[in-house]
């Protein structure tokens, strides 16, 4: 069972009228409004990965006001996630990426439950997440094996969140943010994550049961140093692009469903 560590857990304000609204949030609360402000602190979505795409969609969602939000890695901050990871500080180095995600999300926001799950998602412990209880999930994981479980299972309608479930394929080695763009995963092209899960779904001869929202680039930079096997380069402005860019089709989805 992963370990729940719930770092704070206020009142949430969903019965404020607007004009009341603390000031932190009254700039969303001008374009959102009243019933759509309600519905972000109602709203309860779980991050897979806050690393150098999660991390930044979580922050998009703390500081537009939801009022639910559970994030999950098995990761600490190392110093080579400085350059694209939002809680990666030299200060921060060896300390759980949740637990500093977390806290920065009690500090933007006191009136979010922010729960951090320090631990991997697998389709071992997949069960125990209860996705089918939250509003939205959010996939920035890197493993293609757990990926694809998840897609898997927040595609089937027994277990799928009940509003959306969004996806982040390949960010490294990205550069034009123009480039940036979402599709539905079979529309998704040059994107060679798109393409292995499209395979191992093919292989396995087990298909996402429902339609689902990536955001991806078709643009490959080469390496131009080596570099450890299998790790790929990255800039800071487009992975945090994709994270941004998923919190944006949450709040998008929120703000259409008046």
């Amino acid at each position: 069972m992963p370990n729940f560590s719930l770092l704070r857990k206020f009142h949430n304000f969903a019965t404020m009228k607007t004009d009341n609204i603390s000031e932190a949030l009254g700039r969303t609360a001008l374009v959102a409004g009243e019933e759509m402000m309600d519905r972000l602190t109602d709203c309860r979505v779980t991050v897979f990965g806050v690393g150098g795409v999660g991390s930044w969609c979580v922050e998009a969602l703390a500081r537009t006001g939801i009022g639910h939000i559970r994030i999950v890695d098995p990761d600490a901050v190392a110093a080579s996630n400085i350059n694209r990871q939002l809680p990666a500080l030299h200060s921060t180095v060896g300390q759980a990426k949740v637990d500093v995600v977390a806290a920065r999300i009690a500090d933007i926001n006191p009136s979010c439950e922010a729960i951090a799950i320090h631990d991997r998602y697998t389709p071992e412990n997949a069960y125990s997440y209860g996705l089918e209880n939250e509003d939205f999930v959010v996939d920035a994981i890197d493993s293609l094996a757990d990926k694809a479980d998840l897609i898997l299972r927040c595609t089937d309608p027994s277990t799928a969140p009940r509003k959306a479930f969004f996806s982040s394929m390949g960010a490294a080695r990205k550069l034009d943010p123009s480039k940036i763009r979402t599709a539905e995963f079979w529309d998704v092209e040059g994107c060679p994550l798109a393409r292995a899960l499209r395979t191992r779904f093919r292989r396995s001869a087990t298909f996402p049961k429902r339609k689902f929202r990536c955001v991806y680039s078709p643009e490959t930079l080469p390496h131009r140093l080596d570099g450890p096997s299998g790790v790929n380069g990255t800039f800071a402005h487009t992975t945090a692009i994709f994270g941004l860019t998923l919190a944006s089709m949450i709040i998008t989805e929120l703000y259409n469903n008046k």
